[in-house]
């Protein structure tokens, strides 16, 4: 488990960064899909990443460093979010300069609200990362909202969707924030990635 998580920099410039000397896990997602509820759950606290109710808050690379071993991201959302064409332009670059060229990130975590049908702009972004070889996993959130059978069928329409382009499957994972789904599952998958 996570003993210790503190607050590092945030920026919008992937030179900014912390050093690259230690493994890097960061976490995206679209809009409101409850990505900085998911953070506070995973390190067990209520607010190192700043949690709101207006969907595209976070708006920079926000690092924190875990156990003073790796290095947890929490980057800006894609997607819907209440802001201007040239600042959705803006948080593009921000991400895929990040995801493009920060040597020590390990996997990126896309988090998908488990409620949905696989939406499309998942879908390219996902195929984006496929063409970029950068190494991800999704994470299914909000599946306290759903009951066991629906949260494996969404997840099931979602690989049966994904099978018709990929021929091999990133690792997928179910959480949620409010009962605390998936926390074990998704540290060990850490560790067991630092460690291999």
């Amino acid at each position: 488990m996570i003993k210790q998580a503190r607050f590092l920099i945030s920026n919008t410039d992937v030179k900014k960064c912390p050093p690259a000397d230690r493994p890097e896990y960061a976490f995206i997602g679209r809009s409101n899909v409850g990505k900085s509820s998911l953070i506070n759950m995973l390190v067990d606290q209520k607010s190192l990443a700043k949690v709101s109710v207006k969907p595209g808050k976070t708006q920079l690379i926000n690092h924190f460093i875990i156990d003073e071993s790796w290095y947890l991201v929490d980057l800006p959302g894609y997607g819907y979010a209440k802001v201007s064409i040239a600042a959705k332009e803006k948080f593009q670059k921000l991400i895929s300069n990040y995801i493009l060229h920060r040597e020590n990130l390990y996997c990126l975590f896309v988090l998908i609200d488990v409620r949905h049908k696989p939406q499309q702009i998942d879908l390219e972004f996902l195929s984006w990362l496929g063409e970029n070889h950068i190494p991800f996993a999704i994470i299914f959130t909000k599946a306290d909202k759903l009951g066991k059978v629906t949260t494996a069928k969404n997840v099931a329409a979602y690989s049966q969707e994904m099978k018709k382009l990929w021929e091999e499957l990133p690792p997928m994972l179910v959480s949620s924030s409010l009962d605390g789904t998936g926390r074990e599952e998704i540290i060990s998958f850490i560790h067991n990635v630092n460690n291999s």
